[in-house]
């Protein structure tokens, strides 16, 4: 068995028969949602009568878990790069053993299913990831001589949480008491939120190889690096997936008009911040502007101190609309040979001109057991690629534009 996995409850291993009941773990990561852990466990009676697991300290609420994910070094069929960056062939060498912290949280839900003598009795764990502790309290606040990028720090390091290197990577306005502060009235996961959809960013906390050690990312998603694995599923014998579903939707803005009266300036003229650009990198040739030959313009309202931050709004609204084509599939650990985890980058190899490429991965589901792990994931992409010249198409002259 190529692939093997390690539950903490309470900071500690889960012991052996614990591992051995467990019917079930099931880990969702996403790109702009909360992680999430479910443990499903069967019950039985102790020896004083009452429900195994039922009241074990070990899921109680607020009680930590995380689970670590590894790879062996075989079975890599697809890999190009491993997760950690070591280098591995794509058809067929071994890439390196490595864990991955797929989950890093806490407990906050139990549910009982209960049949007649206990047979077929269940308990069912929930919990979700150190986001929630940003969760328990709800603020009013000033900020003030701050950027969006400076608030997210702060509250980051108020939980622990080492903000990422991407999180400065854009220019961002400052929040002056002179001209415009920023209000805070909620709790911190959902002012940071609140922050981030409006600006184009995404927030989520991560851990990379093992837990306690956590990244939080207030930042876009990082489009620019290579992709980690191959997808692929045309090769009788190097195949990494069995089954692809793809789709686009043309329904989408690709332009934003963008007018405001600002907060610094008395000029009764509107201030401009029009825009047909997000301003991520393009997965491929074709953004969906020129992949329709049409643009749909969407107009946008909202109070601002400057042009730029009229600007960042716009494309805020363009990121978030900007994946149109999307990428559903399942793989198995010991095929693939590389955990998958949100934000990191993969090529789909053999679908087709238009879909083959990077993607980035924007929620994974885990499902573990003692004998394998799958992925279900979701793939995203804000563009697509040329269509072979003379192909048929609505928008065919327009194949191999940018």
């Amino acid at each position: 068995m190529a692939s093997c996995y390690r539950l903490m409850l309470g900071n500690k291993p889960a012991d052996a028969t614990l591992m051995q009941l467990l019917a079930l773990t099931e880990v969702e990561e996403s790109m702009d949602m909360p992680s999430a852990i479910q443990l499903t466990v069967p019950l039985s009676r102790s020896s004083s009568g009452d429900l195994t697991y039922a009241s074990d300290p070990r899921f109680s609420p607020l009680a930590p878990v995380s689970v670590v994910a590894s790879t062996k070094g075989s079975g890599a069929q697809g890999v190009t790069t491993g997760a950690t960056g070591a280098a591995a062939s794509a058809t067929g060498g071994s890439a390196p053993a490595a864990d991955e912290c797929i989950f890093d949280g806490y407990i906050l839900s139990q549910k009982l299913h209960l049949e007649t003598g206990i047979t077929n009795s269940t308990i069912t764990v929930w919990g979700q990831d150190v986001s929630w502790l940003m969760n328990l309290k709800e603020t009013v606040r000033e900020w003030v001589n701050v950027t969006e990028a400076q608030v997210a720090a702060q509250i980051f390091d108020h939980y622990g949480v080492t903000p990422s290197d991407q999180n400065m990577d854009e220019n961002w306005p400052t929040y002056t008491e002179d001209n415009h502060s920023l209000m805070q009235h909620g709790s911190d996961i959902a002012f940071l939120r609140m922050l981030a959809r409006r600006s184009g960013k995404l927030v989520r906390i991560a851990c990379a190889d093992r837990p306690g050690i956590r990244t939080g990312y207030f930042a876009a998603p990082n489009l620019k690096g290579n992709a980690v694995v191959n997808l692929a599923m045309n090769d009788d014998t190097n195949w990494t997936v069995n089954a692809l579903d793809l789709d686009w939707d043309a329904t989408r803005p690709t332009a934003v008009m963008a007018r405001s009266a600002l907060f610094s300036d008395k000029d009764p003229n509107v201030a401009n911040g029009d825009t047909s650009a997000s301003g991520l990198a393009a997965l491929s040739t074709q953004s969906l502007s020129a992949f329709t030959g049409k643009d749909m313009t969407v107009r946008l309202a909202t109070a601002v101190d400057s042009v730029g931050a009229l600007t960042q709004r716009a494309r805020g609204v363009l990121r978030e609309a900007g994946w149109f084509a999307r990428c559903e599939g399942e793989a198995d650990l010991e095929r693939l040979g590389v955990v998958l985890r949100a934000g990191m980058l993969v090529n789909l190899v053999g679908v087709g001109a238009l879909h083959s490429g990077k993607w980035i991965v924007w929620t994974v589901r885990h499902r573990l057991t003692q004998e394998k792990h799958t992925m279900r994931f979701t793939l995203l992409r804000n563009a697509v690629g040329a269509l072979p010249l003379g192909a048929a198409s609505g928008a065919s002259s327009l194949a191999g534009v940018a």
